[in-house]
């Protein structure tokens, strides 16, 4: 597969175990998740270009990796994957520039074909 998709694959059973742990908490996030995530005056496309600059600019590896995916899943393209990650180089700088480039790795490999 490749270093992302073990990523987000490597975080499901921690995630499972916590969500059991704190159901009432977990269950709040993910309706949150799911209306602002859903589409409305932003298609959810863009919604999750946002997400994953977001998730560079806080360097979060775990969010990269689900927002990557989920920005692929959405019909993102990598053009607007590549500006969208020129925004959070404008906004933060240094540190962005070697997430940045892990986010575009990211959504590479999650928009690859799957028998590619």
């Amino acid at each position: 597969m490749g270093h992302f998709h073990d990523l987000a694959n490597d975080l499901r059973q921690p995630t499972r175990d916590l969500r059991k742990a704190i159901p009432e908490t977990w269950g709040g996030f993910a309706a949150l998740h799911h209306s602002a995530m859903a589409d409305g005056a932003l298609p959810a496309r863009i919604k999750e270009l946002i997400a994953l600059v977001v998730a560079v600019v806080e360097h979060c590896d775990g969010c990269v990796a689900y927002h990557a995916r989920a920005a692929a899943a959405a019909g993102a393209t990598e053009a607007e994957v590549a500006e969208a990650l020129g925004v959070a180089l404008l906004m933060n700088g240094g540190p962005a520039s070697v997430w940045g480039p892990r986010a575009f790795a990211a959504f590479q490999e999650f928009a690859e074909p799957a028998d590619g």
